[in-house]
């Protein structure tokens, strides 16, 4: 059709990830043209003319749409969209974060598999390693991810998987990235990135590496509080065609209406991030010098351990930071209680502010040796960055602080 261009056509001069989010993969109808809007096929079976179209349709993920556990249209425009914003070859779409992140691990591991993980992880993930290790008996050790020779001194003959995050919830942490994946290649050991905290708009794993990358597509991507969802996307499609019928028996996939309205939110990706970075910089900054805090955790801040690295992995600082309280664990529970702008929330990513206590809430899974090894102190205090006006946001914070320095 004239005037029209189809997403083959613009892919090759879509270089920019400002682009490439706002024409997310779709498909033409069949009258020639496309929607602007992907449409939402909330349909959980789909009918055919004859048994044998039927099962030619049920060999494998990228047949025709049978039941939408294995595949629907809506979802697998998603899944197309985020493989082309993470550079990757295809992707699989979950109902959850840990949906993502269960389905690849039990895909991949079988009992006496070894997994090299980062030591300060999401917690779900490692209560997810956790149990592979008393019901399967996976073996799992932990690197602190900034010496590409902590993982050479471990890999061996039964090392399967690498584990890491782009940024390490709460800390900030950024893993060498490019020494570590590039060990793992080296050694034939499957790589796989969370990278929700960071989005492919402040950094793309695979480009240094990674087989696999993780998201939890209910943070940045989806951005609006309003999404439960996931994704892995592979660097090479066999990889896929092998983890995607464990995840089909889980029965962990997507729902269409969830991937809609993922795939809503993801044009204004770029801009919501470039927001969720400023304001956090400036927040760390100003808490940086407040008396009643002790350190503030923001990988772009100079004072951050990280900080050689995320300058040369990140576009951006992100999002999230944290902070330590001189106060304790006391502290912080006056702190995520005294924001009024702020709200008391479990998640990130949204385009509200959010505050949290990591101990008590998103690392309770952790003893008190693991949340220690971790650098998550008593009165640490997590905060994921709105896109509020950042003066708005700092009176909050301040006036939250101001009773922990009269006291």
């Amino acid at each position: 059709m004239a005037g029209v261009a189809g997403p083959s056509e613009e892919g090759d001069l879509m270089e920019d990830i400002r682009t490439r989010a706002v024409h997310v993969v779709n498909q033409p109808l069949p009258q020639g043209s496309w929607p602007l809007s992907v449409p939402l096929v909330q349909s959980s079976a789909f009918a055919f003319a004859s048994a044998s179209e039927l099962a030619e349709a049920m060999a494998g993920p990228d047949g025709q749409y049978v039941y939408s556990r294995r595949g629907n249209p809506t979802v697998r425009a998603l899944e197309r969209t985020l493989a082309g914003l993470e550079g990757g070859a295809s992707a699989i779409a979950f109902a959850s974060g840990m949906g993502a992140i269960s389905g690849v691990l039990l895909a991949l591991l079988r009992p006496g598999d070894q997994v090299i993980a980062q030591r300060c992880l999401y917690g779900g993930t490692y209560a997810a390693l956790t149990d592979l290790v008393g019901r399967y008996g996976v073996e799992v050790a932990y690197i602190s991810a900034d010496e590409v020779d902590e993982f050479e001194a471990l890999a061996g003959p039964r090392t399967r998987l690498l584990v890491l995050e782009t940024i390490a919830n709460p800390t900030g942490q950024v893993p060498d990235l490019p020494g570590l994946l590039a060990a793992a290649r080296r050694r034939n050991v499957i790589s796989a990135v969370d990278n929700s905290l960071a989005s492919p708009v402040l950094c793309r794993p695979i480009e240094f590496g990674a087989d696999i990358v993780l998201h939890s597509t209910t943070k940045y991507l989806a951005g609006h509080s309003d999404v439960l969802g996931g994704a892995a996307i592979f660097a090479d499609d066999a990889l896929r065609q092998e983890i995607w019928p464990r995840t089909v028996e889980l029965g962990a996939s997507a729902d269409p209406f969830a991937a809609w309205l993922t795939l809503r939110g993801i044009p204004t990706l770029p801009l919501r991030m470039r927001e969720h970075c400023a304001n956090a910089g400036v927040l760390a900054s100003r808490l940086a010098a407040h008396p009643a805090v002790m350190a503030v955790h923001w990988p772009w801040s100079t004072t951050h351990p990280s900080y050689a690295t995320a300058r040369k992995v990140l576009s951006g600082g992100g999002g999230l930071l944290s902070f330590e309280l001189a106060g304790g664990r006391e502290a912080g529970r006056m702190f995520v209680e005294g924001v009024r702008v702020a709200r008391l929330a479990l998640s990130l990513g949204g385009v509200e502010t959010l505050v949290t206590h990591p101990a008590s809430t998103s690392h309770r899974e952790l003893e008190e040796g693991a949340l220690a090894a971790a650098g998550i102190e008593a009165g640490l205090v997590r905060m994921s960055v709105g896109i509020e006006d950042p003066e708005d946001l700092w009176r909050d914070v301040e006036q939250a602080l101001s009773p922990l320095v009269l006291g």
